[in-house]
């Protein structure tokens, strides 16, 4: 009962979007709207539709995971973090446009190319958000789960994580925005305007699909905030 109140309430709103797209498409048909400028919704489907099948997607979803991972890792071993925190200091406050020569000179234009720079554009919100995170938990937390006998990765798992989820999902929030928008941009810059207007649809969905799932996480991991 409660998804059918839900799929009601949002009824209206879905109806006014297949509304736009179908006057969208009978504009670009009648070349009322120039084609070059606005490909017609069916194509941007097409287009759409190979991104999904080949799951070009992907590398901004695995690389927000593998930070949070990072970041993690680098809150609690004080070694990986001295390490690591000088070149990640070296590298944040350079313009990310800017290495594009380098990484083409040794990456050439491929895929991998294109996947580290979209890496690098989402590195530091959610990597210096975790770690801060985790560095932030407080020591009587968990030194109450060492004494209660919690191993390494339970006390990860009961303590650590929970404690700093708030910090680690406000930066996975900004860093999917800004990997996908890199991505959307660089479909810009090569005029590729049907992947522009798809990977517009990708961020937008999984804008809308991360909020929800980050709102419901937060819910479950940090219930003290949702009273």
């Amino acid at each position: 009962m409660r998804l059918i109140n839900k799929l009601i309430w949002i009824l209206p709103g879905l109806v006014f979007i297949v509304a736009l797209l179908i006057l969208a498409q009978l504009l670009v048909m009648h070349g009322s709207v120039n084609r070059v400028l606005m490909p017609p919704p069916t194509a941007i489907a097409a287009t759409l539709g190979n991104l999904l099948l080949h799951g070009d997607f992907l590398p901004p979803l695995l690389s927000t995971l593998g930070l949070f991972g990072l970041g993690v890792v680098m809150g609690m071993s004080k070694i990986c973090r001295n390490l690591l925190e000088p070149l990640i200091e070296l590298i944040r406050p350079m313009p990310k446009p800017a290495l594009l020569p380098v990484l083409m000179l040794f990456l050439g234009i491929g895929l991998l190319m294109k996947t580290t720079i979209v890496v690098l554009s989402g590195l530091f919100p959610i990597l210096i958000n975790t770690l801060q995170g985790v560095i932030g938990v407080d020591p009587v937390l968990t030194g109450t789960g060492l004494t209660f006998g919690l191993g390494r990765m339970a006390l990860v798992r009961k303590v650590i994580l929970p404690a700093a989820m708030p910090y680690a999902l406000s930066g996975i929030r900004i860093s999917l925005g800004l990997c996908l928008l890199f991505t959307i941009l660089h479909a810009e810059r090569e005029f590729r305007i049907g992947h522009m207007y798809a990977w517009l649809i990708v961020l937008a969905v999984l804008g809308f699909a991360m909020n929800y799932a980050i709102t419901q996480a937060e819910k479950k991991l940090t219930p003290w905030l949702y009273p």
